[in-house]
């Protein structure tokens, strides 16, 4: 065991870091997160942490920028104080997007962000539904990716309407696919054509929804023109209800308004990501916490026990 276990957090959710800390019953450790008068980040780690196995809440949420470099001082002024094992709990990996060459002359930004990480000090990372898994391939330690489907399941579990299970495209029906076989529901997929970054079109659907409650299952709400329009075509094909879940409410741009006049009646997320004042007047987003399903990864990481019995 790596000595005593800490906890510290940075400003991107420091709300998530003291509900993790309310569930494993410690305190967050003392940090100072200051600026600099030119705007460079000033870190500097309160206590005494030589031999112990320090955990840092941060996920790369916007700013993503700002909150990746104070991410990278936090791991190295850890590193540089002596502690025997520092974890960065990253509940969003931003960056993820560009996971491999797609086009000419673009960067890999997902295999970038690992090296930043672990030349900063990372010797172990713990995140929540990476945008896509081989990205654990990128980093040269152990990457705990943790799936916040329990947390969506228990919600919609609740509900007793006749459902479907529907992934927004592709790429997501493996995703899509495990929620069905747990909720015993059947599953149905929106053909999408992309035109752009960050623009969709749906085409039709794979599948049948008509007079069943359709569920759209994806990672992220990114600025929810995916999402929008995919309800739009079950809707026209004769579905009763359509609600979303995603685990990471990224909510860019025109997200809110999207989805204010979207014919969603109910957007689920989770707090992996923490929604600002203006986001939370959405009435219909409920948002689930996955503070316990993290607080007991960082436990079994701490007492070397089996992290996988947290993957369902």
């Amino acid at each position: 065991m790596h000595g005593e276990l800490k906890i510290i957090s940075g400003s991107a959710n420091p709300k998530l870091a003291e509900a993790i800390c309310e569930h494993l019953g410690c305190k967050l450790s003392p940090v100072l997160r200051e600026r600099f008068s030119d705007g460079e980040i000033r870190i500097e780690i309160g206590e005494n942490v030589r031999g112990d196995d320090v955990f840092i809440v941060q996920p790369t949420c916007s700013p993503g920028n700002f909150h990746l470099m104070e991410l990278c001082l936090m791991l190295d002024a850890l590193k540089r104080a002596s502690a025997a094992r520092v974890t960065a709990v990253v509940p969003y990996y931003g960056y993820a997007r560009q996971d491999r060459k797609v086009v000419p002359r673009a960067p890999i930004s997902a295999k970038l962000v690992a090296d930043l990480l672990s030349t900063a000090g990372m010797q172990r990372m713990v995140t929540i539904d990476l945008h896509a898994g081989q990205i654990q391939g990128f980093f040269n330690c152990p990457v705990d990716n943790l799936f916040a489907a329990p947390v969506l399941l228990e919600h919609l579990r609740n509900m007793d309407e006749d459902m479907v299970i529907i992934s927004p495209d592709a790429g997501g029906v493996e995703r899509a696919r495990a929620f069905a076989k747990r909720l015993g529901a059947t599953l149905a997929i929106v053909d999408k054509r992309r035109d752009a970054p960050n623009q969709a079109q749906a085409m039709h659907i794979i599948g049948d929804v008509r007079d069943k409650k359709a569920v759209v299952i994806d990672d992220m709400i990114d600025t929810g023109g995916t999402l929008c329009a995919a309800a739009n075509v079950i809707m026209d094909n004769g579905a009763s209800d359509v609600i979303a879940c995603a685990t990471h409410p990224v909510l860019s741009g025109p997200a809110i308004q999207r989805l204010e006049e979207s014919v969603f009646s109910e957007i689920v997320v989770t707090d992996t990501i923490p929604l600002t004042d203006s986001k939370k007047c959405c009435k219909k987003i409920k948002q689930m916490s996955v503070a316990s399903l993290l607080a007991k990864a960082i436990n079994n990481v701490h007492t070397e026990s089996s992290v996988s019995v947290l993957f369902v």
